[in-house]
């Protein structure tokens, strides 16, 4: 017997992939921009432009507490995986779906 995979009602964007906890989002920061915004798409990252500039990690910690509003989670479920000291970032989320990002951020796939 087959098991049954969940089905979506949209696929998802490249940027965001499932995971047992929750979800990946890979990520292109633009630090030191007028505003914190989400501001489109950059190969299959999602671009975020942070008014904070790169320096000592406080764009990373300014990415993490963004899309914690965002997301209306604690900061503490969002990590930095890869990319602390690049443009390019992979974070894990948990305690929302792949789906459930995708709504929030407004993503289509």
């Amino acid at each position: 017997m087959k098991s049954a995979s969940p089905k979506t009602d949209s696929p998802l964007p490249a940027c965001l992939h499932p995971t047992p906890d929750g979800c990946t989002l890979a990520v292109r920061v633009h630090p030191g921009a007028r505003r914190n915004a989400v501001t489109g798409t950059h190969a299959d990252a999602l671009k975020i432009a942070l008014s904070t500039p790169p320096v000592d990690g406080r764009a990373n910690e300014a990415l993490i507490a963004f899309l914690a509003d965002a997301l209306r989670l604690p900061k503490s479920s969002i990590a930095l995986v890869t990319g602390a000291t690049a443009r390019s970032k992979l974070l894990r989320i948990t305690g929302r779906t792949a789906a459930q990002v995708q709504s929030a951020l407004g993503l289509h796939s």
